[in-house]
């Protein structure tokens, strides 16, 4: 394994090479050794053809080994795997890559929605790290990835394990591009970034992708204020300080100091492709901690209401 000052390469799985796992996979690609794992075979047929190619806020064209299916990666040790599949499918993922693997890797996960840790924990006795990516970008075609948001700083830190075994990770985030603080505790940061997810995402799924909407109607925009002011008081409950402010971007936005983008939240996304989201593992994860702290939530909960039956209606018109 890499050890921290040390100049030898370390191998990282990238599970998931979409949006957010591509962006990592090919910057991590030029500081080091990168497998990487995605069921889009179009996708994993142009990166070994071409390469990965991320255009937009930076650019890079990048190498290394990708397959379509777990049974083909060749076995042998992997020093840390990076879960960066949708939450709906953690478990089916790891259970699929683990008897691939020698040794013991450390398992890390930067996924949007809650419950990968308890998911992944249940599933192996490795160390286990989990933090936040205030990384954005978009699946543009086979074999290349837009770049939407290169975030100022991302946070890491162990669920299972001690803080020094990840101190070499968060060094190689670093020479990779993405500033990364490697901390005892990061829920604050994790729970800033997915308070942003859980009320973005299904606002901007149920406006049909139209990020102008997010933006442009006061009704939507007092109801994205009261949803983020309902989620921080749910994070407060649990003794949880956020890192930041979970509402930066929109403010920034609201105020003309960020560019409106067409991208209105992968949720959108996905629903526009009759696919299967992440609302349960983001809104609806909130709304179930909510309950169990009695905490009302009544504009979220709304909300997540509204989401699934758009979710549903979408994917019945797909045929799915």
């Amino acid at each position: 394994m890499r050890a921290l000052g040390l100049k030898s390469k370390s191998t990282i799985l990238v599970v998931g090479c979409g949006a957010i796992g591509g962006i990592y996979a090919a910057h991590l690609a030029r500081v080091t050794d990168v497998v990487g794992v995605d069921t889009n075979v179009a996708h994993v047929d142009a990166i070994n053809r071409d390469g990965l190619k991320v255009f937009g806020r930076t650019t890079v064209v990048a190498r290394f080994p990708a397959y379509d299916d777990a049974v083909s990666l060749p076995a042998g040790p992997i020093d840390a795997v990076l879960i960066l599949v949708k939450s709906q499918a953690t478990a089916a993922a790891f259970s699929a890559i683990s008897p691939r693997l020698s040794g013991r890797s450390i398992v890390v996960t930067l996924q949007n929605g809650m419950g990968n840790v308890e998911t992944l924990a249940s599933l192996c006795d490795w160390d286990l790290a989990h933090g936040v990516s205030t990384e954005a970008g978009r699946y543009a075609e086979p074999g290349v990835i837009e770049h939407l948001i290169h975030g100022e700083e991302s946070w890491l830190g162990p669920a299972r394990g001690s803080l020094a075994s990840i101190a070499w990770l968060g060094q190689l985030m670093n020479e990779a591009g993405f500033p990364t603080r490697v901390v005892a505790d990061p829920r604050g940061a994790i729970w800033s970034k997915f308070l942003f997810n859980c009320v973005m995402n299904p606002i901007g799924a149920i406006l049909l992708g139209e990020n102008r909407a997010r933006y442009e109607v006061p009704q939507v925009a007092e109801l994205i204020d009261a949803m983020f002011a309902e989620g921080v008081r749910v994070a407060e409950a649990q003794g949880i300080a956020l890192q930041f402010d979970p509402t930066a971007i929109v403010k920034k936005i609201r105020a003309g100091e960020l560019p409106l983008t067409k991208h209105a939240g992968s949720m959108a996304v996905d629903v526009a492709a009759g696919r299967e989201t992440e609302l349960d593992a983001m809104t609806g994860y909130l709304v179930r901690k909510a309950r169990a702290l009695d905490i009302p939530v009544p504009v979220t909960e709304t909300v997540y209401r509204l989401a699934k039956g758009v979710e549903f209606a979408a994917r019945l018109r797909q045929g799915s």
